[in-house]
């Protein structure tokens, strides 16, 4: 891939319409943080639920493992795949066919998933000892464990019909610069599986069925609730349903093949967690749980950082692409790595120094022990490590689907996890689990910087070259409010020396609080770039409240 010179390079404007300008994405990305923030707290809850209920063994591993397929999916289709592949086509579409022609190809990608992945959920619920055996092959060797997970992939079975469709609905209402909505919609999942989890499964047992089991029929009713939310603003809008279908339209076509290459460039994080669950489950029960209660917490600042600025980042960046600006795509795509960089290097900081305390605050209480705690906390350590590349990925990857190269993100994809597996397999004999949480974060260090490398040299021997030492700056800047929320962690046992849940909630909170507080004006002190942009979000998001 080449990025073509900038020169006479400029916004054009389309029946009417103007690609976003830098300034609109700031705006964006605070709304989507919001949003995010709102559904991951919640993903978090949905954990709290899991490990009070159910602990971090028998019951929690086979959750995780059925749950593993509908979580990858929602990652890939909400959070990557689809919405990658269908945006800058529908971008392009609008703006030279105009926005009818743009509903046109919404329904016959629509139509198209409905029949193909029709087919699919039927194979995954046929199919579901054998999805298990894929995950968790050491599953067999207990009693029952294999056969409670086929249960509850059967049970989610449908969700797959369920994150497409909603897939569509995100892609159409981002490529109209609709954001706040479609972030929202991950909340409806996890409210559905917070309330399943605590008021269906005292039935289960009534009516045969495992306790946990209520977690399944959680995720499936949060599944259909994720698209329906969309659908008012997507008519609002101008989108009606039709049933129409036509496997040779171009534009569909073009959708579909970077739909596989997509799936495989954008899902190295996915299938690298699987790689870990089939290993893990060789080692008893309990590293499958600790090492997902881990990755979880790794997405709550991926989540309201990373996607919210990825998503922004892919929109504007597909609108630069049809407008032909290169010299705009270029700006948001730097612009957009330096601000996740500002947000992730610090949440990988307090990650790092307050990990034990985190799982403990969280998770340890009623079937989740001190020693599962310990083990969360050594598993968190090493993919917080990973947490920057995390949520650079997320902003490379589309970059090169919007300017028509899916190989060079599917290429390196590919060899990351082919390093992760080969990395796995020496680790876990070594040093046990957290060899697998090591490789993971490797992977994907690995994955992110090729793929950056790769877009520098496309865009010239002078692009991305002094961004070198804006990183360095914004990783001192990291540490140095990580020493700040530690004296203030220290200093907090002197006004709560207890050691229960409401001391130890003040103290990190207050060591938290401190960081957040310290983090602009530190990021200032060092000069990084996109300092200015932070205080703007927060300047904005304060004026809301007043």
């Amino acid at each position: 891939m080449k990025i073509p010179s900038t020169e006479n390079a400029t916004l054009q404007e389309n029946d009417g319409e103007t690609v976003p300008p830098n300034s609109s994405g700031v705006k964006s990305v605070g709304k989507i943080s919001a949003a995010i923030a709102i559904s991951r707290i919640l993903g978090l809850v949905r954990e709290v639920v899991l490990a009070k209920y159910f602990g971090a063994g028998f019951a929690a591993d086979a959750f995780y493992v059925a749950y593993r397929i509908p979580d990858m999916l929602r990652d890939l289709f909400m959070e990557g795949t689809l919405s990658a592949g269908l945006l800058p086509v529908f971008v392009r579409r609008m703006k030279t066919e105009g926005k009818n022609s743009a509903w046109l190809l919404a329904n016959r990608l629509i139509n198209a998933s409905l029949l193909l992945l029709g087919a699919a959920t039927l194979a995954i619920f046929f199919g579901a000892k054998i999805c298990v055996y894929l995950q968790a092959a050491g599953f067999a060797s207990i009693p029952g464990k294999l056969e409670l997970s086929a249960q509850m992939i059967r049970v989610m079975s449908p969700f797959l019909l369920c994150v497409s469709l909603a897939a569509v609905f995100m892609g159409m209402l981002n490529a109209c610069g609709s954001f706040f909505i479609p972030a929202l919609s991950p909340s409806i999942f996890n409210v559905c599986c917070i309330l399943s989890g605590v008021l269906l499964s005292p039935f289960m047992p009534g009516w045969g069925l495992e306790p946990v089991v209520s977690m399944a029929f959680g995720a499936l009713a949060g599944g259909i609730g994720q698209f329906v939310i969309m659908i008012p603003s997507a008519r609002a809008r101008g989108f009606r349903y039709r049933w129409t279908l036509d496997l040779f339209d171009p534009d569909l076509r073009r959708v579909g093949k970077l739909l596989i290459p997509a799936i495989l460039g954008l899902s190295a994080t996915q299938i690298n967690v699987i790689v870990d669950s089939q290993l893990a489950a060789q080692c008893g029960n309990g590293p499958i749980s600790w090492l997902g209660y881990a990755f979880r917490l790794t997405q709550l600042p991926i989540g309201v950082f990373g996607i919210a600025i990825a998503t922004v980042a892919a929109a504007n960046v597909a609108h630069y692409a049809a407008a032909r600006d290169f010299a705009g795509l270029r700006l948001t795509l730097d612009s957009s790595l330096r601000l996740s960089a500002c947000l992730t290097f610090p949440a990988m900081v307090g990650l790092i120094i307050f990990r034990n305390e985190i799982v403990q605050l969280l998770f340890q209480r009623d079937q989740f022990h001190s020693d599962d705690t310990l083990q969360t906390g050594w598993a968190l350590l090493c993919y917080a490590f990973a947490l920057c590349a995390y949520s650079a990925i997320r902003i490379i990857a589309p970059a090169f689907y919007a300017l028509g190269d899916n190989r060079t993100p599917f290429r390196f994809s590919m060899i990351s996890v082919a390093v992760k597996v080969a990395l796995s397999l020496i680790l876990i004999k070594i040093i046990g689990f957290q060899g697998l949480a090591i490789s993971t974060a490797a992977a994907a260090w690995l994955n992110c910087v090729w793929l950056r490398r790769r877009l520098i040299r496309a865009g010239g021997d002078s692009y991305g070259e002094k961004d070198g030492g804006q990183y360095l700056r914004i990783l001192l800047a990291s540490l140095a409010m990580g020493l700040i929320s530690w004296v203030v962690f220290q200093g907090s046992f002197h006004i709560a020396r207890s050691s229960g849940f409401s001391a130890l909630a003040f103290r990190l909170g207050s060591a938290i609080l401190a960081g957040i507080v310290s983090l602009i004006p530190l990021l200032r002190l060092f000069r990084a770039r996109e300092a200015s942009e932070l205080w703007r979000i927060v300047a904005k998001t304060a004026e809301k409240f007043r």
